[in-house]
Parts: C-alpha cells; sequence; structure tokens
C-alpha cells in the first residue's frame, strides 16, 4: 500500500482496497490501474514534497500527466489519468478526501484511425502454423491457440479463460464459446481448419474427458504432458515469440497480432464489416475497422511509384 493512503489512516487504507477489490472486476483494467496509481503516489510522496493525500490537487495530477505524455503514448496518459480519476472518485464517495483533484484535468488528445497491432498477412500466418511441431501436446496446444485466434478473431484473454465444454457440436458443426469483456458470452461456429486443429489437440492430448478442465494449460516441467493448470497470457506470448522465430517471421508480433490478422483476411475475402464487427465481438464497426489492414497494401503499392 502507498505511504500517503497508509499514513491517511484506518479508513482510508481500507478504503483504497476495496477500489481494486470490489469497484475494478477486469483483471487487466485492475492491473493497470494499480501500477498508475502507485506510480502517482510514489511520485507525489517524493518528488512532489506532498505529506497527506487531502493534499492533492489538480496541480499535481495534471503535471505528473503531462510527465507521463513527454515518456509513454497518449492512450497510455489518458489510461493513467482515468486511473487517478476513478480512486479519487472513490475516496471521496467514501469520505476520505473532500474532493477529487483529478476531476478537472484533461488528459492530452487522441484519435485512432488505424490500430497499433502489427499484423501478419495471410500467407505469414499459414507459414507460422504450418511450423509448429505438433508431434508434442505443447505443439498441438500452440497451433490450436493460434488458430483459435486467426480463425475465431477470439481475443487472448477469451481463448485461454475457455473450459473444454466451450467447444462442443451444435446442429452438426462444431462451436466454440468464449467469454469477452464484460463476461459477455460469445459463440461461433468453428472454420474446418480449426475444427482439425481442435479435434486434433483434444484427441491427441486426452484432455477431451475432463470438460470442467481448462481447455489450453501448461505443460509440466519435465513430463512434456499438458497440467491441470491453465496457460498464463504471459505464456502464451513469449510461446508466440518462439514460434515466430522458428517460423523465420520478421515482423514484431504479439498475442493480439492474430485476430488482427484474422479479419484483415476475412475482409480482404469479400466479408463485410458488420459480419466481422459481430464475428470480433465488436459492439461497433468503427473498433473493426482499427483491425482492418486492407489498405496498408495499398499504401506499399503507391510508395513504390516513386522512382528516383
Amino acid at each position: 500500500m502507498p505511504a500517503l493512503v497508509a499514513s491517511a489512516g484506518e479508513q482510508a487504507g481500507l478504503r483504497f482496497l476495496e477500489f481494486f477489490a470490489a469497484a475494478i472486476r477486469n483483471p487487466n483494467t485492475r492491473r493497470a490501474y494499480s501500477q498508475a496509481v502507485t506510480a502517482f503516489l510514489t511520485w507525489c510522496e517524493g518528488e512532489a514534497g506532498i505529506r497527506s493525500l487531502a493534499a492533492v490537487q489538480p496541480l499535481q495530477v495534471a503535471t505528473w500527466i503531462e510527465l507521463q505524455t513527454r515518456t509513454h503514448s497518449a492512450p497510455t496518459a489518458k489510461l493513467r489519468l482515468a486511473a487517478l480519476r476513478h480512486l479519487f472518485d472513490w475516496l471521496v464517495t467514501g469520505q476520505v478526501i473532500p474532493t477529487n483533484p483529478a476531476g478537472a484535468v484533461r488528459g492530452p488528445r487522441h484519435s485512432a484511425l488505424k490500430g497499433k497491432t502489427p499484423v501478419l498477412d495471410a500467407a505469414e500466418a499459414r507459414q507460422l502454423l504450418d511450423s509448429i511441431d505438433v508431434t508434442t501436446p505443447a505443439g498441438l496446444r500452440d497451433r490450436a491457440l493460434v488458430g483459435l485466434m486467426v480463425f475465431s478473431f477470439a481475443r487472448i484473454g477469451a481463448a485461454l479463460g475457455m473450459r473444454v465444454e466451450d467447444v462442443f457440436v451444435q446442429n452438426r458443426r462444431l462451436w466454440v464459446r468464449l467469454r469477452e469483456k464484460g463476461s459477455k458470452r460469445h459463440e461461433m461456429p468453428c472454420h474446418h481448419t480449426l475444427k482439425e486443429y481442435l479435434h486434433a489437440y483434444l484427441e491427441g492430448t486426452g484432455i477431451a474427458d475432463d470438460p470442467k478442465g481448462p481447455l489450453l494449460r501448461t505443460v509440466g516441467r519435465g513430463t512434456g504432458r499438458l497440467t491441470r493448470t491453465p496457460l498464463p497470457q504471459a505464456n502464451a506470448y513469449a510461446m508466440i515469440q518462439r514460434r515466430a522465430v522458428v517460423a523465420g517471421i520478421g515482423t514484431k508480433i504479439g498475442n493480439h497480432t492474430f485476430r488482427a490478422a484474422g479479419i484483415t483476411a476475412y475482409l480482404k475475402n469479400g466479408g463485410t464489416l458488420e459480419n466481422a464487427a459481430a464475428m470480433a465481438n465488436h459492439a461497433s464497426t468503427r473498433t473493426t475497422q482499427l483491425y482492418d489492414r486492407r489498405h496498408d497494401e495499398i499504401s506499399l503499392d503507391e510508395v513504390e511509384r516513386i522512382r528516383v
């Protein structure tokens, strides 16, 4: 707990902990807000010389956010300001401090028409999938995870949160059930390639008989066999980096790359933006457009017209 909160008394400390335990349900948001709040309060106590939580003023918040814009992207600075606003609102309603010092502070302007996620084209995605050695349980798992993100547009968090029973048959087709942001339940029929990957994974590892267990699991040290522990997101990221090196992929990719690659491939093959939004479980097609990288190829072709 930050020293400024601890020194404000037991009520302030309890209210501070309740903010992260009760007011925020998403673990990723909780982690990001915790980092932002801790960094700000540590800066207040150190460089700003603030001695009590009630002494924090809009000037200190504005100064710290300005510092964030110099070392981080605008979206990161805006997220950190949102963390402070929500925390101080929570402390105000809990009668810990009289006013919210972050309420009047404006964040940096930011408008995105194109996402920043690195994207593989269809040939590179196929290259990576084909390079995975599927003679081991880890290989079967990794191919199934990458295929799930490409062919169902699944977020990494939703994919890793699946249970074995979330792969099911309906109307003679294999379907997957995803729990997306806000615990929204989303079901999609499987592409025939994804169906092949999932069947091979479930049958090859023997986890089909454990419907309540996690679908994507860690591999036991020294055994080469799957455990019953869900695969952490950090481990999935590290796996993707290793697989990209083996496949000879030069693009710096991440977990979200395959969702964007799948959406772009779908749109390039005649899919509509509206259907892509529904398949990706986006509330608005504006979000889906951030994943649409068809114009990257157009830009590259036009650049090559510059002949000097």
